[in-house]
């Protein structure tokens, strides 16, 4: 190796130092979790307050996927993100993030909470098991925080899953076809 490839090998080293450094916000030792179990905390509390039926609901299912913010924005193309927790028995078990997709007539943006209630054990397993997207048919009208959809999703249709989506707020006016996938993370 050349004195000049050598010089050339230890700047690029020295140049990526900063790059390599960055890539520490998304490993052990911040506090993404304890950050995500707040929000989901305050969401559940939330959701409890407004809705007191749900507590029935959450009393008898057999695990709760909190998505404590997702928010979304689209013109013609949309997408849309979020990153919640898995809770069985009360106890966070994994973190997960919701990435959605859509196409079709929408302008806006909005940001809601949902909280999927997994009725039986074998739901429950199938969703920890299966990395996938969720197809959906979806019509909004949402201005502020008074939101009115029509949701039929393959994740409510062919499994015992029961979806609760609240706290929306924002201007969005659409009719798309979606996709949402879920997908475990490290926060």
């Amino acid at each position: 190796m050349s004195q000049l490839t050598r010089r050339a090998f230890t700047l690029s080293a020295l140049a990526a130092v900063p790059a390599v450094a960055a890539c520490s916000g998304n490993g052990y030792g911040n506090n993404g979790a304890a950050t995500i179990d707040a929000r989901v905390d305050a969401t559940l509390a939330q959701m409890y307050s407004d809705y007191p039926q749900t507590r029935d609901l959450a009393a008898k299912s057999t695990g709760m996927l909190v998505m404590p913010l997702l928010t979304e924005a689209g013109l013609g193309l949309g997408g849309g993100y979020g990153r919640g927790a898995l809770r069985v028995g009360g106890a966070t078990v994994d973190y997960y993030s919701a990435t959605r997709a859509s196409a079709g007539l929408q302008i806006g943006a909005q940001q809601y909470a949902h909280v999927l209630f997994f009725m039986t054990e074998d739901a429950l397993q199938d969703f920890r098991i299966n990395d996938g997207w969720a197809a959906a048919a979806d019509a909004d009208i949402v201005f502020n925080n008074l939101g009115e959809n029509l949701r039929a999703e393959t994740t409510t249709s062919l499994a015992p899953v029961v979806a609760v989506i609240f706290a929306q707020a924002g201007l969005r006016v659409g009719a798309t076809i979606e996709g949402l996938k879920y997908s475990r993370i490290i926060p």
